[in-house]
């Protein structure tokens, strides 16, 4: 391996898997995927943490392999974060820059941001992003990139992404009681939309909606940038949950059920029955109709709550380029199907495109999120070198320093 490459590292923090992709970046930003890896989540309730041990632990087993098979220790990287308590605002801010032949700088446009924030995010809320959507100059608007240009007054309107901050800080710590530090905290759904989204459908109207375990999460682009961001608290879990409950089956003989037999189209002819376990011995059968009607009721609630986002977000039926589904839920046969009727657009499923190296493992929908993030780091230029480093340490104390962070958590 070249000892000169840049490498990135993407880590998908979800509730009910936890993901990871390494991959390493050339001199052209090329990304070539060196290491991946996933496992089940641990501690995590409906996108943020309940405890520290589970997620510490379940990040530290889980990136084992993907260190093997990246050739080197992961240290530090990007975070999705989840959650209902996502939200974004559109805020604006003016400040005065001096004469009409001022050249604006970065310090301006820092400046004109800090006073389109300040005030307007609760103190309780962390910022994790601020879009800038719009600049004028002397009361001109529309204008994309304000650097350089003359003007006396700089005013901007932005779109700000936050997140309650204990939320933030409790997953800071569960990944730093597994010796990965966060670089910084994305929400899953932008990072996603980052994986699989192309520049043109960003430019006419896009939505992404990330299907996951317990949260279902939308983000829409229109004129290049982000315009919103929105969490329905239900996921993938919650089909299974239902089919557990009005089967009277364990969680895990529903989740299989799923898995094999449950599909989006609720129209196509289908066998009366569905029969697990071997013939004439643990066999056993349940009724496709029961079946889909619990799938579907959960199906209608969660794709009713996503087109509610949009409609709040005034992008209900105005997304040219229409949606494009991500996460596990994705994988659900024929949910495009169901998806184009419930929120009556075009329905496609992403997938990561434009890697080298171990592609084909990770070009999954459930893997747009972890893709994203690696993907994100590379072009904030968030490197980290292998040269020199040294091999990490077993961690042996992981589980006593969670011990430690979650008897300090559960106080707060």
């Amino acid at each position: 391996m070249d000892e000169s490459s840049r490498f990135v590292t993407g880590l998908d923090l979800g509730t009910e898997n936890v993901r990871a992709v390494i991959a390493s970046v050339d001199k052209d930003n090329n990304i070539t995927v060196v290491g991946y890896n996933e496992g089940k989540s641990s501690g995590m309730r409906k996108g943020v943490p309940a405890n520290l041990a589970g997620p510490a632990s379940a990040i530290d087993k889980m990136l084992g392999e993907a260190e093997r098979m990246g050739g080197y220790d992961v240290r530090n990287g990007y975070v999705s974060i989840n959650g209902s308590s996502i939200l974004s605002t559109r805020t604006e801010g003016m400040i005065a820059v001096g004469t009409a032949e001022h050249e604006i700088n970065e310090g301006d446009l820092d400046r004109v941001e800090d006073v389109a924030v300040s005030g307007r995010i609760p103190a309780n809320r962390d910022v994790l992003d601020v879009v800038p959507l719009e600049y004028a100059l002397d009361g001109q608007g529309g204008i994309r990139d304000p650097l350089g240009m003359s003007g006396a007054r700089l005013e901007m309107r932005a779109l700000v992404v936050s997140a309650l901050t204990p939320n933030c800080e409790n997953l800071k710590k569960a990944t730093a009681a597994a010796d990965v530090v966060a670089d910084r905290l994305v929400p899953s759904v932008i990072a996603a939309a980052g994986a699989v989204l192309t520049d043109r459908q960003k430019e006419n109207g896009v939505a992404v909606v990330d299907l996951g375990a317990a949260t279902t999460s939308v983000a829409v682009y229109e004129e290049g940038d982000l315009q919103y961001v929105g969490v329905v608290p239900a996921g993938s879990n919650n089909i299974t949950n239902d089919l557990a409950i009005v089967l009277a089956i364990d969680p895990d003989l529903a989740e299989e059920i799923k898995r094999r037999f449950v599909t989006g189209d609720f129209e196509v002819e289908k066998s009366p029955v569905i029969k697990i376990g071997r013939e004439n011995k643990d066999e056993r059968v349940f009724d496709r109709k029961e079946v889909d009607a619990v799938v579907e009721a959960r199906l209608d609630e969660i794709f009713g709550e996503i087109r509610k986002k949009l409609k709040a977000a005034k992008y209900d039926q105005r997304l040219p380029e229409g949606i494009v589904l991500v996460g596990g839920g994705a994988r659900m046969r024929d949910i495009e199907k169901f998806a184009k009727s419930a929120l009556e657009a075009a329905v496609k499923v992403g997938i990561p495109k434009g890697l080298g190296g171990v592609a084909d493992a990770v070009e999954k929908p459930e893997f747009a999120t972890a893709v994203g993030l690696a993907m994100l780091a590379a072009n904030d230029n968030r490197y980290v070198s292998i040269a020199g480093r040294k091999s990490k340490k077993k961690k042996t104390k992981i589980a006593k320093k969670a011990g430690i962070l979650t008897k300090i958590f559960n106080k707060f």
